[in-house]
């Protein structure tokens, strides 16, 4: 039984490393693209992801873990950046949210009684409000506070948030129907569910 035991937090921290490192590439496949003062990444889609097959608890961990790594100075972060300095970027928002996204996706779906694909659209589009609403409030309050470029409306800054949107949108709809599919094989793996959970 204790053997067992191991085996499931070794696969959790193997799958908690492994959405780790998937934000950091994430974070670097497209973000030379920049609209306004944001890069076009996929970590946005990483993260729902970690929060509908790992949980809450280790969604949010493995976004965390992400953030530490990149807060000490590892360039994990978009445009391969990172250290300290990032606190006060105007994206920043956007990686703090990254936690909350993952939390609150995993919980949607942890509380749910049928793991079907509706319960993933709706937790991975209120991942994906979340992601959107924090981070550019933050952004809008980090021109203004943090910058001193007040000079950016808080209607410009939603319409920097329109293409990235349009990406997102894509993608949290194939996150949704992606981690609907495997959940139950993911979960099987680390002891979560039985072999006839519906």
């Amino acid at each position: 039984m204790s053997g067992k035991k191991t085996n499931i937090r070794t696969v959790d921290l193997v799958l908690v490393a492994m959405f780790a490192a998937l934000m950091a590439i994430g974070a670097n496949i497209t973000s030379f693209l920049v609209i306004g003062s944001v890069p076009i990444t996929m970590q946005t889609l990483f993260a729902i992801l970690a929060g509908a097959l790992l949980g809450s608890r280790l969604g949010s961990l493995a976004i965390i873990v992400y953030l530490l790594v990149g807060l000490v100075g590892f360039p994990v972060f978009s445009q391969f950046s990172g250290g300290l300095r990032t606190l006060v970027s105007p994206t920043f928002g956007f990686l703090l949210s990254f936690i909350l996204v993952a939390f609150i996706t995993g919980l949607i779906i942890e509380k749910s009684k049928k793991k079907v694909l509706p319960t993933f659209i709706i937790s991975c589009f209120v991942g994906l409000i979340i992601n959107y609403v924090v981070g550019t409030h933050y952004m809008y309050f980090a021109f203004q506070f943090l910058t001193g470029i007040e000079a950016v409306s808080y209607q410009v800054v939603w319409a920097w948030m329109v293409a990235p949107a349009v990406k997102d949108v894509v993608l949290t709809i194939f996150a949704a129907i992606l981690s609907s599919r495997i959940y139950h094989t993911v979960n099987r793996r680390r002891g979560k569910v039985s072999n006839h959970a519906a």
